[in-house]
């Protein structure tokens, strides 16, 4: 029986049963209620690359076992797997504890992921250390050194897009290359704002999508919960910014253009706008060129991840047309391949 990963899992099933092993973490366990009030389990399972849900009935042997099941346990899951629109379906499960040596290879994480996401990381790093603006920069470096180890392990949602440990690193890096380019077409965008914005625009995940230091089950905190993570990223901030003003760190910078608060209140400006619209949680719009860039670098790279995502693990219901995977609203059609031929 093949040993794959999440994401592996997720690209291979479909309508017929695929044998396959899984090395997971519990992440939750409710108890939920059928229509008929017949009781189940309702469980979230990780790892470096992703996420499962499996519901395990009361009328099987695994209802009990699971009862006795720690959080955050990590096993091996046998079984059979299928995959329709509402998720992986797992059946003939059965489940094992790790040697300690397995559990150390796991908590490694998946090598590719992990190789991408330590390349993000240093194009992150490059991207900031060549900032114009003295403050700028300081504070993206103070940043690191008080967060950099939080940051690398912080997801970018609980679902949907780079919804796993390290997610948000991927998710800014790219976020970071499309700001750069795009400051190279519209010169009237500040590219050290942009690439301020982009790195702190989700910095409140770090209380609402983090992780353990070791392990792939996402934290729940008081913060994350009841303030979100707009709210916690325009405090952090304000904390990082005032720590450096407060330790003379920009005194040297009190002639400069544009004024120092000016430059905090066009980032937290950033960071407050990025959803783009009052519903979907932004306090205010945008209203910079900058805010507005962000708010749509932001909403692409989040679509594109859900398309890799929703092609990887969708049926084909007919030709060239893909059943649609949520949170997206349609059905996917098979994009167009490049070119290949002769160039007359």
């Amino acid at each position: 029986m093949s040993d794959i990963s999440i994401s592996s899992l997720k690209e291979q099933a479909g309508d017929v049963p695929l044998i396959a092993s899984i090395t997971a973490q519990l992440q939750s366990r409710a108890v939920k209620t059928t229509k008929d009030g017949k009781p189940f389990f309702d469980l979230s399972f990780v790892d470096s690359t992703g996420s499962i849900s499996l519901k395990v009935w009361s009328n099987t042997p695994l209802y009990t076992e699971t009862e006795k099941m720690n959080l955050n346990a990590i096993m091996r899951l046998d079984g059979e797997w299928t995959q329709n629109q509402y998720g992986i379906n797992g059946s003939e499960i059965r489940w094992s504890a790790l040697q300690e040596d397995e559990i150390a290879i796991f908590l490694a994480g998946d090598p590719q992921t992990r190789d991408k996401q330590q390349r993000d990381y240093a194009e992150i790093l490059g991207f900031c250390g060549i900032m114009a603006d003295p403050r700028l920069k300081r504070l993206v470096e103070y940043f690191f050194e008080k967060m950099g180890d939080r940051f690398r392990r912080t997801a970018a949602a609980r679902k949907n897009h780079h919804a796993r440990r390290g997610g948000l690193v991927e998710h800014v890096a790219q976020m970071m290359r499309s700001a750069n380019a795009i400051c190279g077409i519209y010169p009237e965008l500040n590219r050290d704002l942009m690439i301020s914005g982009v790195l702190f625009h989700d910095s409140g995940k770090l209380w609402e999508n983090s992780y353990p230091e070791e392990g792939f089950a996402q934290i729940h905190s008081k913060y994350g919960e009841m303030l979100g993570h707009i709210p916690l990223g325009i405090e952090l901030v304000n904390k990082l910014w005032h720590d450096l003003l407060n330790a003379s760190e920009f005194d040297a910078f009190s002639e400069s253009k544009p004024a120092t608060d000016d430059v905090r209140i066009h980032l937290l400006h950033l960071i407050g706008s990025h959803h783009g619209q009052l519903e979907f949680g932004s306090p205010v719009l945008p209203k910079t060129p900058e805010a507005h860039a962000l708010h749509y670098i932001d909403n692409l790279d989040a679509k594109m991840e859900m398309l890799r995502d929703a092609y990887a693990q969708s049926a084909e219901i007919a030709p060239g047309i893909y059943d649609r995977v949520f949170p997206l609203a349609t059905n996917l059609i098979k994009p167009l391949a490049s070119f290949e031929g002769e160039i007359i």
